[in-house]
């Protein structure tokens, strides 16, 4: 009996130390992955190309909404205030701080993807009659990095106008339409495809070709509002024009095909949303319009 005890307990030596040295030879044993309900969403909104992967970012990463805190700094607030204060002579404090809101709001969506792409940039600093801005620190790695950064804010700048006119079918208020048009309106604007609007920075990924139609838009738009806002930006395009096509470095516009048509699709589909918003939002505001008043266009890059 000893002896048959003795040969069990040389053998599990055998075995635990043939472990060991399987061990550090191969490294330890990996784990199968598994599959989180978090990875198989994310995988349901990248299949629905770059606005499900900005969406995916916005709504369903929280942990970035902390980073974001940066870009909200006393200049932000001081630059908001006023913005707030000058619009209030024009249309009410109501609506002016509504206004702010919405364009705040789009903002953030810049703001998200740059932190996730982990681009540096400043606060958002807001410019009566001209919107607001975020500045890079750094320029993002190829034009497709680019239409994502772009895209963000409309997509986000969308949803807070859809909030807006949720509320207002919910309350009947003309209040709530009102900012939910031109919440719409504004992100509408930006996507023409002009540099240095939204647009003209998602384009480029999908053809540059488009910058020319951009332009033709632009004057098209420029003859119906006569906006001295959108001649400014007009003439800022072309004086950047040649520096635009070539890119800030060789290959910059290079992108797969996929990455082409994805963005294609959620640019040209964004436009079509947009669109479809602001008449559904118009239609209680007939009445208003009839009485003279005129939407207002503002760029918020």
């Amino acid at each position: 009996m000893n002896e048959n005890h003795s040969q069990e307990e040389f053998e599990k030596r055998q075995r635990n130390l043939g472990s060991v040295a399987r061990h550090l030879v191969h490294g330890p044993a990996e784990s199968p992955p598994t599959k989180t309900p978090s990875a198989k969403l994310s995988r349901k909104w990248a299949a629905l190309g770059p606005a499900g992967m900005v969406l995916a970012l916005i709504l369903g990463k929280a942990k970035l909404l902390i980073p974001l805190l940066k870009f909200t700094k006393l200049s932000t607030l001081l630059t908001m205030f006023f913005a707030v204060w000058v619009y209030a002579q024009f249309w009410g404090l109501k609506f002016a701080v509504g206004f702010i809101l919405l364009i705040y709001v789009h903002e953030m969506g810049h703001a998200l993807v740059l932190a996730q792409q982990g681009i540096p940039a400043g606060a958002p600093i807001f410019i009566p009659f001209f919107g607001a801005m975020i500045s890079m620190r750094r320029l993002p790695p190829n034009a497709y990095v680019e239409a994502l950064v772009g895209i963000g804010g409309p997509i986000l700048g969308s949803v807070g106008a859809l909030v807006c006119l949720l509320i207002g079918i919910g309350t009947d208020s003309l209040f709530w339409f009102a900012l939910a048009s031109t919440g719409f309106l504004l992100n509408l604007f930006n996507l023409i495809p002009i540099s240095p609007l939204d647009g003209g920075r998602i384009v480029g990924v999908i053809s540059r070709w488009l910058w020319a139609a951009g332009y033709a838009v632009g004057v098209a738009v420029f003859l119906l509002t006569k906006s001295p806002i959108l001649f400014l930006i007009l003439l800022l395009g072309l004086f950047t024009l040649a520096r635009t096509l070539k890119g800030p470095r060789e290959g910059y516009f290079d992108a797969e095909p996929g990455q082409r048509l994805a963005m294609g699709i959620a640019y040209f589909g964004l436009i079509a949303l947009l669109a479809l918003g602001m008449w559904v939002a118009d239609a209680p505001l007939q009445e208003l319009r009839s009485g003279g008043a005129s939407p207002i266009l503002e760029p918020i890059s």
